[in-house]
């Protein structure tokens, strides 16, 4: 793993390991790892002087990098960050059109290094922070519709990631963790994967 951490992640809010429970699996939704960087080394939040990003990345090749120790509270997933880990999978996902109502297919498949070390990377976590037991996806937990940029009389999710081409049921399978699924004001624990 190289270690490359964002120039604020001093900044961010420190947290007891024993906090966290869940992991959460994003995609950058961006061409390539380097214009992520570019976006999560932006400040985004002006109080804190800080920006969004998860804590691990995971090229194409399998590279897994930490741009945010895990016990700092990463800017990654709406009313979850206290309690995740965030680990984004290099792909484009709906770049750059992310919302025209015709574009929100997500085409491109996860690469075999980097589910792989994904799944390395969960165990090594599960067994530095023995609470984590649960995973969901991104576009699970952030489920706001918001209007489309081609047609703002409708409207479409915000978010989709990973999206349908992540292999669920094989990753649950192998990495052990419950899959949750968020609620209005709750979470449910959802056995054998989305439900979409």
């Amino acid at each position: 793993m190289f270690v490359d951490h964002l120039p604020y992640a001093g900044r961010l809010d420190r947290r007891a390991l024993d906090s966290v429970d869940l992991v959460v699996i994003h995609c950058t939704e961006l061409p390539d790892l380097a214009m992520a960087r570019e976006f999560g080394e932006r400040i985004h939040h002006e109080e804190s002087r800080t920006g969004n990003s998860g804590h691990y990345y995971i090229e194409r090749s399998g590279r897994v990098e930490e741009w945010v120790p895990p016990d700092r509270v990463a800017h990654h997933v709406r009313g979850f960050n206290e309690r995740s880990i965030g680990i984004e999978l290099d792909n484009p996902g709906r770049y750059p059109d992310w919302f025209n109502s015709r574009r929100q297919q997500m085409a491109e498949p996860y690469t075999r290094p980097q589910l792989e070390n994904l799944l390395r990377l969960v165990q090594v976590l599960r067994t530095s922070i023995p609470s984590i037991r649960l995973v969901s996806g991104h576009e699970m937990l952030d489920r706001e519709r918001i209007p489309a940029s081609d047609r703002p009389e409708i409207t479409i999710r915000r978010k989709v990631d990973p999206g349908p081409l992540f292999p669920w049921d094989r990753f649950l399978a192998a990495s052990g963790l419950e899959f949750i699924k968020a609620g209005k004001c709750r979470f449910e624990i959802v056995s054998g994967g989305p439900v979409r």
